[in-house]
């Protein structure tokens, strides 16, 4: 005797190419970005973003007792700052060697 199994038709989903791989259902923008993301994002170190966030160099608000970045003032910052930041993270240069 054999054993047969009922064929049941697959679901609709997306077609391959359709959407990226993982991507479905697709997730919402998020409105924010953590200080950590924001590092990432400038290849800086968690304390080093922290540090600039806490100075008011990259646009950031608190909430409760975190801090959060908002998306489009961020970018709008990242846009504007070619150049704002120095490049050895403080306002004076190096010293010689």
């Amino acid at each position: 005797m054999s054993i047969v199994v009922p064929f049941a038709p697959r679901q609709a989903g997306p077609r391959a190419g359709d959407v990226a791989p993982g991507d479905y259902p697709p997730r919402p923008v998020r409105a924010v970005y953590t200080v950590k993301e924001v590092a990432a994002l400038l290849s800086l170190s968690v304390s080093s973003a922290y540090a600039l966030v806490r100075a008011g160099q990259i646009p950031a608000e608190r909430l409760g007792r975190r801090w959060v970045v908002p998306r489009s003032r961020f970018h709008a910052w990242l846009d504007g700052a070619s150049g704002e930041l120095p490049a050895t993270g403080t306002d004076a240069p190096r010293g010689g060697w």
